[in-house]
């Protein structure tokens, strides 16, 4: 997998830089996973993999070329404040995901049955 970094830009008021990107990756099978783009965007950025968060990864149709946008903050309080939580979702890996547990639901009423009148 081979990631070109195509625009670059510095955001002082948010403390962060954006990231447009191309990836080549007709060597693996298929599009790369969020985690891989995000540790490779690191290492390419030379920052820490927990600041980076991939907004949105797109394969071209018919192609081994993908595009996306990334964010790389200067602290986590900052990405935390920032990023909406469906994209931190996304960038987390699953084992340390919490489990969202559905709340439970009231007990049932017994339901009445119908009496006959004389």
């Amino acid at each position: 997998m081979e990631i070109k970094i195509t625009k670059e830009q510095q955001n002082r008021l948010l403390k962060r830089k954006e990231i447009t990107f191309e990836i080549d990756h007709s060597q693996t099978r298929g599009t790369p996973q969020r985690l891989e783009i995000r540790n490779k965007l690191a290492e390419v950025l030379k920052t820490k993999p927990e600041l980076v968060y991939v907004k949105r990864v797109e394969t071209k149709t018919g192609t081994m070329k993908a595009a996306g946008e990334a964010n790389a903050y200067e602290s986590m309080e900052q990405a935390k404040l920032i990023e909406p939580k469906y994209i931190i979702n996304r960038n987390i890996p699953q084992e340390k995901k919490e489990k969202v547990e559905a709340p439970a639901s009231p007990p049932k009423k017994p339901e009445k049955t119908a009496e006959k009148k004389e």
